[in-house]
């Protein structure tokens, strides 16, 4: 394994912003300082001018392995976020099998092992029968326990209520939540099913039917649930301004109970975009109007908003092309959402450090991530160098499988040009191939 010393790079680590030099050696942060002195066996690379940030942990994606390969895979995915500055990912249990049990779990752990290019973990998946799998899981190699309480596949809806309590009241492990009404949901299609009986739903309606008041009310239902019970509790892609007000705005993320994330793509397009994109940006919790992105881009810096993520989840450009009625939700992020965040520092809706903040730091804290998430010494050398971006997204560059992008067409002012995973160069203005993944581990009692 290669040692490193990174000169002169624009340093955003903690709140501040320096020049510095970074050593790596065997896989870790050896020495951060002003100035370093390369020992014979180092690799210097000249950073100067250039942003240095802790990689991106994205806490929600969807890789589609095991069952939906034909959209995606665990090393495609994991190609697509290194590329784009995230070195470590948590995925979801709702592929195929649903990852219900231990046995299922472990198989996507050896599936990652054998071929992702980023640090993983998996969370185990809830059900309204499978309490006995769930208290089996281990709360330091596991990133949480995940909650569909509306918008489920397979056998994830979790809508009986002495379940759910259950699982608050039982479950140690941190538990992340899709927030969505199904009653309210169920109630609002069947409306706009009688006005469009031929299926031909324009895609506008999305948000229509997938209201604010189904998120609200599954959001709110949830809160409750966790204050009852003390459980600790992370909702996923908060959508509406409504739910922002179920959130503390005073506490650092460290003293929360409670705990919120947006998604790039909540805070990228509203509702307005329907007309140009289509299904392209239908996606679950809809993307609403344009009083929504607002509140949630003033909200990452009044403090609701704890997490910056993905939601990463890739369908085939053939099943986006279907009915509104037959079109899957979903979109594929993880490749520009750092870029994505960089375009609203330049435009100063918010400021870098809150942005490594949201997007490295607070997964961190949040997760209780082991040596991860900053810029320290004797911290796993997770590292992106920013450089400015000279083209448009397009096809020919796209990493996933699916192969589009809702964002082509777009030129990013900025783009990740070098990412180290555990020290190894995995990312070189190209993939590299050289592979140093691990699976992250959790700092719990």
């Amino acid at each position: 394994m290669a040692n490193y010393v990174l000169k002169g790079g624009q340093i955003v680590n903690e709140g501040k912003i320096f020049q510095g030099d970074i050593r790596i050696k065997q896989g870790r942060i050896d020495k951060i300082a002003s100035s370093i002195s390369p020992n014979a066996e180092d690799q210097v690379i000249d950073l100067s001018g250039k942003h240095v940030f802790p990689g991106m942990i994205d806490d929600q994606v969807h890789f589609r392995e095991p069952g939906l390969t034909h959209k995606a895979k665990i090393a495609s995915e994991a190609r697509a976020a290194v590329a784009g500055g995230v070195t470590s990912f948590m995925e979801m249990p709702n592929t195929v099998p649903n990852a219900l049990n231990q046995a299922l779990l472990a198989d996507k752990y050896d599936i990652a092992q054998a071929g992702s290019l980023a640090n993983y973990s998996f969370f185990m998946g809830a059900s309204n029968d499978n309490l006995e799998e769930v208290l089996k899981t281990s709360k330091r190699d596991v990133c949480g326990l995940k909650i569909f309480m509306g918008s489920s596949t397979g056998n994830m809806l979790v809508d009986n209520v002495q379940t759910l309590e259950k699982l608050f009241t039982r479950s140690e492990m941190l538990i992340a939540t899709h927030c969505e009404d199904e009653a309210t949901v169920r109630a609002r299609l069947a409306l706009f099913k009688e006005k469009y009986p031929s299926d031909d739903a324009p895609a506008y309606l999305h948000p229509l039917i997938r209201n604010e008041e189904a998120c609200y009310l599954s959001s709110s239902m949830a809160i409750d649930l966790a204050k009852k019970s003390n459980a600790r509790l992370h909702i996923l892609h908060i959508s509406t301004e409504e739910e922002l007000a179920l959130f503390d705005h005073t506490k650092p993320v460290k003293e929360k109970r409670i705990t919120a994330e947006v998604c790039v793509h909540h805070l990228w397009f509203d509702a307005s975009d329907y007309e140009l994109k289509g299904n392209l940006i239908k996606c679950n919790p809809a993307i609403k109007d344009a009083r929504h992105k607002n509140a949630l881009r003033k909200a990452l810096n009044t403090g609701e908003l704890d997490i910056i993520a993905t939601d990463h989840a890739p369908h085939t450009w053939e099943e986006k092309q279907g009915k509104y009625a037959q079109s899957p939700s979903g979109l594929p992020l993880v490749q520009h959402a750092l870029s994505l965040m960089m375009d609203y520092v330049v435009a100063g809706k918010i400021s870098i450090e809150r942005l490594v903040e949201k997007m490295c730091h607070n997964p961190a804290i949040l997760y209780q991530i082991n040596n991860r998430g900053y810029l320290r010494e004797g911290y796993a050398a997770d590292i992106v160098m920013l450089g400015k971006n000279d083209r448009a997204v397009n096809k020919s560059d796209l990493l996933y499988k699916c192969g589009w992008s809702p964002l082509e067409g777009h030129q990013f002012t900025y783009q990740p040009e070098k990412v180290w995973v555990n020290g190894v160069l995995g990312y070189d203005g190209g993939l590299t191939e050289n592979y140093n993944p691990q699976r992250l581990l959790f700092n719990r009692g």
